[in-house]
């Protein structure tokens, strides 16, 4: 099995409520770095077809998705890839990844996207009807508020555009608040 030299790769997980671009900026920041690995948990959640429940309804079914991201994000690292993983991830669920894959000498980012209700609902009305998440978007945002999540991992992305894209990347990558210890 490869491992690469003594190099310390970076798994970025990229979360926040529906609507707030995950999708875009962890698609942006994972083109940018130089040996990468987009994981989109969305996609990984639809890989199961038969039997999927919603996994906001289902703990297995979390743990599933959870479970099979875990297992693609240690074998990019082990292959000496920065992995992106795109997905609504809470405070425990970002520390347990980071407690799974620490063995390998990796830092993990997390970072919660952000953006005010009205934004949310703006982004979402953008999206094609069968992509959007209507009341869902302000559930998972009153979601995170309960979680406790520690506000040094948050990016307020209302009032960006995609002019601002880099620069935010530039920050993900760069400001140690986000960083999972």
């Amino acid at each position: 099995m490869y491992m690469k030299n003594n190099q310390t790769s970076t798994v970025y997980v990229i979360s926040g409520p529906a609507g707030v671009g995950k999708s875009t900026i962890s698609t942006a920041l994972a083109n940018k770095l130089e040996r990468s690995a987009y994981i989109s948990g969305d996609d990984i959640s639809h890989m199961h077809i038969n039997g999927r429940k919603k996994p906001w309804e289902s703990k297995e079914e979390l743990s599933l998705i959870w479970d099979n991201i875990l297992s693609l994000a240690r074998n990019f690292v082990k292959y000496g890839n920065d992995v992106v993983v795109d997905y609504i991830a809470f405070p425990q669920e970002a520390i347990w990844l980071y407690e799974n894959v620490k063995d390998l000498n990796v830092t993990v980012m997390y970072v919660v996207l952000w953006a005010d209700g009205k934004t949310l609902r703006q982004r979402d009305e953008m999206r094609a009807p069968e992509q959007q998440m209507g009341e869902r978007c302000l559930i998972l945002l009153n979601e995170f508020h309960a979680s406790g999540f520690d506000r040094k991992h948050l990016l307020d992305t209302s009032g960006k555009r995609k002019d601002d894209i880099d620069e935010m990347i530039d920050e993900i990558m760069s400001n140690q608040r986000f960083r999972i210890c």
